[in-house]
């Protein structure tokens, strides 16, 4: 394996979650609502990322219709962090094309904190039975 060059970037920056290589500039996002992969899953879209390979050409169906892709992956760590559109199939995702999706779970953001969902807790709160416990 060669010399790992990482390209720093000035400003507000996102990062991979794994080794916190930068990714994306905070000015370069373009959208927090696009649909990810699985269902619930929401991503980020970009106009430029730094610091990744990218894997084979594919096909991929999803929910805007048939787009050609080639997944994306942290240059320093190897994680897969997302994809980048090379075509797609419908017009009204032609604004797509040539931009990256960062999958919003798999990184850092600006301010050094996950990206992905609060963690959801079920049932009550369970603050109320310690302090009983404690009393006795």
């Amino acid at each position: 394996m060669g010399r790992l060059f990482v390209i720093d970037l000035e400003g507000n920056s996102y990062s991979c979650k794994h080794c916190k290589t930068p990714l994306a500039l905070a000015n370069d996002l373009i959208s927090e609502s696009i649909q990810g992969r699985q269902a619930g899953r929401r991503t980020y879209l970009f106009n430029n990322v730094v610091n990744v390979t990218f894997g084979q050409e594919e096909q991929r169906e999803m929910i805007g219709g048939l787009h050609t892709v080639v997944d994306m992956f942290c240059v320093s760590c190897g994680f897969d962090v997302g994809w980048k559109f090379l075509s797609a199939q419908q017009q009204t995702e032609q604004y797509k094309v040539g931009k990256f999706i960062l999958e919003r779970f798999k990184l850092l953001g600006p301010d050094g904190r996950p990206c992905g969902p609060p963690r959801v807790t079920w049932g009550p709160d369970p603050e109320p039975y310690r302090r009983n416990r404690n009393r006795d």
